[in-house]
């Protein structure tokens, strides 16, 4: 067994640990809302993945305190404040409740002189799972296998995205969005509202009501007509309840000798696929 195939471990075992940290990156999306400005498309309250860290990391907060940033890590478990770059403090998050957390990042954020995070309203609704964790458990190898999914993702959609750079509007940067918790780029392909404008979704969910594991994706938008898809890019397969997207759950992909080898060329070809069906 390859490493990276070790890293990523099974991919239906998840539920749980995909769970905990969609309740735990709350806070963060909260503290970026209370201080950052808000913009149309709510880029403001999306997130990084660092590789490096294995963390979340919110976008720099606050005018006066630029390399301010708020993180959650998944492998142990726990919220960070970084500035600079650096660790400037931390709550370990093993038999925390989730009040306490936000807590946390409150009294962490006004230390500094930002705004708390606690009186955010979000302008979404979350899983009733995700509503339900009122209290953090011990860390498992899973977390850590949910991070190396999360590496995985956001190293092929960087590299997907650099290669198809020059296509205009193009790609946008590469982001978590807690809502969903999804990780993803948007290909515009064409100019005009994104709404109406010709353009592809390329990202890796963690699992949700479609998947119970993480899946990567290519979605064409407007959808592609279910009657004349044509064949799937290995090793996936056409989803068509609900959306219509070319899709790779972490099983499929585990089918191939290199995950990572098997993810880059299923983004590839499903794009180019996506592509010819919106005929541009």
């Amino acid at each position: 067994m390859s490493d990276l195939r070790s890293k990523l471990g099974d991919p239906t075992s998840l539920t749980l640990s995909r769970t905990i940290a969609h309740a735990a990156v709350q806070p963060l999306t909260k503290a970026a809302r209370a201080n950052l400005q808000a913009v149309p498309d709510d880029s403001h309250s999306n997130l990084e993945w660092s590789s490096a860290r294995g963390m979340f990391l919110t976008h720099p907060l606050g005018a006066g305190a630029a390399h301010c940033q708020v993180g959650l890590g998944l492998a142990p478990l726990r919220l960070v404040i970084l500035s600079d770059g650096d660790e400037i403090d931390t709550l370990a998050l093993a038999g925390q409740t989730t009040a306490r957390a936000l807590d946390w990042v409150d009294e962490a954020l006004q230390d500094i002189e930002l705004a708390p995070a606690s009186p955010v309203a979000l302008p979404y609704d979350l899983p009733g799972d995700v509503v339900e964790i009122d209290r953090f458990g011990e860390d498992s190898a899973d977390l850590a296998h949910l991070a190396a999914w999360f590496s995985l993702a956001a190293g092929s959609l960087s590299d997907f995205a650099a290669a198809n750079a020059a296509l205009d509007p193009g790609p946008s940067p590469v982001r978590c969005w807690p809502h969903h918790f999804d990780i993803a780029t948007y290909v515009q392909l064409e100019p005009g509202d994104f709404e109406t404008a010709k353009g592809i979704g390329v990202g890796l969910s963690p699992g949700d009501e479609s998947y119970d594991e993480p899946y990567f994706y290519v979605n064409p938008w407007p959808h592609l007509p279910v009657a004349s898809l044509p064949e799937p890019i290995a090793p996936g397969h056409w989803h068509t309840k609900g959306f219509v997207g070319s899709i790779a759950t972490g099983q499929e992909i585990l089918t191939g000798e290199d995950p990572a080898k098997t993810t880059a060329q299923f983004l590839r070809g499903s794009f180019s696929t996506g592509r010819a069906g919106l005929g541009i």
